[in-house]
């Protein structure tokens, strides 16, 4: 049925339980710079946020004033949508067990209003190994849901490999895929995009934009520093005009790279919580990632600056919080910063 490898699926418990700082850590970027000097007279702004799934909430989370302060400056919000929008589950078991996903209409309005994200500023990519969760039937609930609520999505196969979006004055092309399902390949087949290989995007997708921004749900789960396999995919992406990647699946946080005048940000970790609600500590840092995009003439679409902002998902009485990392109590905060210097410069 999936796609992933029996070393994979054999290390995801315990890897789950224990995040893993392994791999290689060189070449790295810092979680903020400044990519142009001097700065642009003009930007858009940009918010990326990770997964989002109702698994670890029965309920809208708590926001600290400042996230939603961050993510209501952004001209534009993307996300993954992890689980599927759908009013009752058809996998009735394994929603309750937690391993299929399912988040009502209901509650996606009431998380995005407790945390300050406009529908109409909101991009959710539906190019994940949850999507077909609650089957083929729960794919298209999810599509109207998100229609109905006035979010845009990206990442299915009938809107192409990249799709175009207006931006304040810049015209961005998204190209949302998952290298990862949980169903079998006949079923994604013509609903949802896993063109991840550049070279494979038809001639000319890309023509008119000012700025091809890939969102792929790839590398493995728990991981802290990307396999060698996902940065070689990010560098061919960015040799086929890509100039800013935000990655998801992961579930923990993941380093930047600068890879010439391209960003690209790994995993942003969840949002709002994927996993069980006793979740390890580790997996439950997230991040925002901002952007500010030139919107000058002659530097239009090239990034200006980033900020990788770190935030906590505290467990509360069925549902999370989300707190800065430097409002954390001190011992809490100690070891989240530990872990956050393991990552970044």
């Amino acid at each position: 049925m999936s796609n992933y490898p029996l070393s994979y699926k054999l290390s995801w418990l315990p890897r789950f339980l224990k995040p893993s700082l392994g791999g290689d850590q060189q070449g790295f970027a810092p979680a903020a710079a400044a990519m142009m000097e001097p700065p642009p007279a003009s930007t858009v702004r940009l918010a990326f946020v990770g997964d989002i799934s109702a698994v670890a909430n029965r309920r809208a989370p708590e926001c600290d004033p400042a996230i939603k302060a961050l993510l209501g400056s952004a001209d534009l919000v993307i996300g993954n949508c992890e689980s599927p929008v759908v009013e009752r589950p058809s996998a009735a078991m394994g929603t309750k067990l937690g391993t299929h996903h399912a988040m009502t209409e209901r509650f996606l309005a009431e998380a995005l209003a407790a945390v300050g994200i406009a529908h109409g500023k909101l991009v959710l990519s539906l190019a994940n190994n949850h999507v077909l969760d609650q089957g083929i039937g729960g794919f298209d609930e999810t599509v109207a849901a998100l229609k109905r609520l006035g979010i845009r999505s990206s990442g299915t196969a009938a809107a192409g490999p990249v799709e175009r979006l207006a931006v304040g004055p810049l015209t961005m092309g998204f190209a949302a895929f998952t290298l990862w399902r949980n169903a079998d390949a006949a079923a994604f087949a013509g609903r949802v995009s896993m063109q991840g290989d550049p070279a494979q995007w038809p001639r000319g997708a890309a023509d008119g934009v000012d700025l091809i921004c890939a969102v792929p749900h790839w590398d493995w789960e728990f991981r802290h520093f990307p396999r060698g396999e996902t940065r070689a995919l990010a560098r061919r992406l960015v040799e086929h005009g890509v100039g800013l990647i935000a990655g998801h699946h992961a579930h923990v946080v993941q380093p930047v790279e600068q890879i010439g005048k391209a960003l690209v940000a790994y995993g942003l970790g969840d949002f709002l919580g994927t996993a069980f609600s006793r979740q390890p500590w580790p997996g439950r840092i997230g991040s925002i990632l901002i952007v500010d995009i030139s919107a000058d003439p002659g530097t239009r679409g090239a990034v200006a600056a980033y900020w990788l902002h770190t935030f906590m998902r505290l467990r509360a009485s069925g549902h999370e919080r989300l707190v800065p990392v430097e409002a954390l109590k001190s011992r809490m905060r100690s070891k989240v910063e530990d872990r956050l210097s393991a990552i970044f410069l």
